[in-house]
């Protein structure tokens, strides 16, 4: 780091460019371009890319006519080339949108940071832990709803179970024990089907006997007649 005692002796111009290639841009150097030590092409070329990298931490596609008027270039072509020495120095990595007249920036280098920035930094930083935080506890409560859901649904699983297992049962013992009743004595119940009640065929040979003598009178009254 420079020592900040620079700043009040004779080398002040100097530490004065030092902090634009570590904090400014290239339209700084510009407006103290009169009482800063020159800069060589190289460099030159050095703070631009510089400058397109602290232009892509405020926006990621940055218009032609933006990179044109800060960098100070004269034409597209100049500015095209420019980026892919950026790309090619790892400076940045994105793609030129010639269409629509834009740098599409998906990746910069960061630059130094100012010791005023740092409060800012340290605000931001906690604003962030704090959404982590939210999030976090977003995330525990999802879990635990899950796990209790879980449960639920492994109680009511084993529930179930139980019934179906306690109603194979009971239809288990209903039919062993219709199956026992309908097998108790099969050649009675098959004699019972097969052999009438005691006293059907006394009836029904009384029957037949009284039809035959009613048919036998009848046979002698008709002969008489006759």
């Amino acid at each position: 780091p420079v020592s900040p005692q620079l700043a009040d002796s004779e080398f002040s111009p100097v530490f004065r460019l030092l902090t634009i290639f570590a904090y400014g841009t290239y339209a700084d150097y510009l407006a103290e371009a009169a009482n800063l030590p020159p800069l060589s092409e190289a460099q030159k070329n050095k703070l631009r890319h510089l400058s397109v990298v602290t232009l892509a931490a405020k926006i990621k596609c940055i218009p032609y006519s933006v990179l044109l008027e800060q960098l100070q270039l004269k034409n597209v072509r100049q500015l095209e080339d420019l980026v892919i020495e950026a790309v090619y120095a790892d400076v940045l990595r994105g793609s030129l949108d010639q269409r629509n007249q834009r740098l599409e920036v998906d990746y910069s280098i960061g630059r130094d940071i100012r010791r005023e920035e740092l409060s800012t930094i340290t605000r931001t930083l906690q604003e962030w832990c704090q959404g982590c935080e939210v999030v976090l506890s977003g995330i525990e409560e999802q879990v635990s709803r899950a796990n209790q859901h879980k449960e639920q649904q492994l109680a009511l699983k084993q529930q179930i179970e139980s019934e179906v297992a306690n109603l194979k049962k009971t239809i288990k013992v209903t039919t062993a024990a219709a199956a026992a009743a309908t097998s108790q004595d099969p050649e009675q119940h098959l004699t019972e089907l097969r052999e009438p009640a005691p006293g059907t065929n006394q009836r029904q040979a009384s029957k037949k006997t009284s039809k035959a003598k009613g048919l036998r009178g009848s046979a002698k009254i008709w002969s008489k007649s006759n």
